[in-house]
């Protein structure tokens, strides 16, 4: 499977339309999940109106297709200010991101995707900008080169991240709110589907949305695009009698439409399933070293660090330990292995944790 191929369980894959825009919530009580981190921005955003000022600088944190970007633009709906939208990779030089702050109004959302990936000469001009809300422009060159102090209008950065870990500690401290978005439980994410599908003018049965909710990965983004591909099944395969642009989903649509995406309701897609047996008929469960490992299933150890294992350790199904990869008693389990055709008890990753690490998706 090439990376680069687009995946309805790969949120970082999907790529957005007008529709998706569409179903973004635009308020905290729209906005489902979360619910400590609601309470809280709730909290700080009160305070901040109240007094009149703007609100301190943000720090969102989490995978993909959780609801960073949306919530960056529902704190900017809340505070009743504008929102600009960029990401780091777009900040190349300098004068690039000079040219977004001093066109700030006061009080602005200035929301940064992909923080992490800022060069060190932009997050360098960052800082005072966050702290001061200035800029330090060097003008001329050589003995004549001079540094002017640039006013910026008070505004509120919010910076979001998939990978917190690479992000320089400097720029981390100067956020006074942190973020962390988690995966969401499948009470919330049913609730996503039953509000997705009232905004499609979709109609779906309530099993199906739980079944639907239970296969998308905790993540919203991906239980939406599902959603969209059960109505195009219930619409053509099924022969919907409903007007057109109302199809009705069924349990049968979404058990059948999964089916056919090669889906199962722990959202694992074909490949990720093929990783997990070959762990487990080749290498007896583990461990394996991740190079052997990707040279066996044809990929780039890159490729299966980044894009196979996060959510096959997420989910409880693998373990990285210190011998290499190895799978869980879950793991068997769910794939319906018997443990002893393949592999000794004594080899099997034992984990008290193994099957609460599902929990997501029960």
């Amino acid at each position: 499977m090439d990376k680069k191929d687009i995946s309805l369980v790969r949120p970082e894959n999907i790529k957005e339309d007008t529709q998706d825009v569409a179903l973004r919530p635009r308020t905290l009580k729209e906005f489902l999940g979360q619910k400590g981190m609601k309470e809280n921005l709730n909290i700080f955003i009160t305070a901040a109106k109240e007094r009149g000022d703007s609100l301190d600088h943000v720090f969102l944190i989490g995978p993909a297709g959780l609801g960073k970007t949306t919530m960056a633009q529902i704190i900017a709906n809340e505070m009743g200010s504008g929102f600009v939208q960029t990401t780091a990779p777009a900040l190349e030089k300098p004068k690039d991101l000079v040219g977004f702050l001093t066109n700030l109004k006061k009080g602005d959302v200035f929301f940064i995707d992909e923080i992490h990936s800022l060069k060190p000469a932009i997050e360098e001009l960052l800082y005072i900008a966050m702290e001061d809300y200035g800029i330090d422009w060097v003008v001329g060159q050589g003995p004549m080169a001079r540094t002017i102090r640039i006013a910026i209008k008070p505004f509120t950065l919010v910076g979001a991240t998939t990978k917190a870990g690479v992000v320089s500690g400097p720029l981390i401290n100067r956020f006074g709110i942190t973020c962390r978005f988690s995966f969401y439980e499948q009470e919330d994410l049913k609730a996503i589907v039953h509000r997705s599908a009232g905004l499609l003018n979709i109609k779906i049965e309530d099993d199906a949305a739980c079944l639907l909710a239970k296969s998308s990965r905790g993540t919203p983004r991906v239980v939406n695009q599902l959603l969209k591909r059960m109505r195009d099944f219930a619409q053509v395969s099924y022969g919907s009698k409903e007007p057109k642009g109302s199809p009705s989903i069924t349990m049968d649509v979404v058990r059948t439409g999964l089916e056919r995406l090669e889906i199962d309701e722990l959202g694992l897609e074909k490949q990720d399933r093929e990783i997990l047996k070959i762990i487990i008929e080749r290498y007896k469960g583990g461990p394996v070293g991740a190079e052997n490992l990707a040279i066996t299933i044809g990929e780039s150890v890159e490729t299966l660090e980044d894009y196979y294992e996060p959510y096959l350790i997420q989910a409880g199904l693998l373990q990285r330990t210190p011998r290499g990869r190895v799978v869980t008693s879950f793991t068997y389990g769910h794939l319906g292995i018997t443990p002893n055709a393949f592999n000794s008890s004594e080899n099997i990753e034992k984990n008290p944790n193994d099957i609460s690490q599902g929990i997501l998706f029960q």
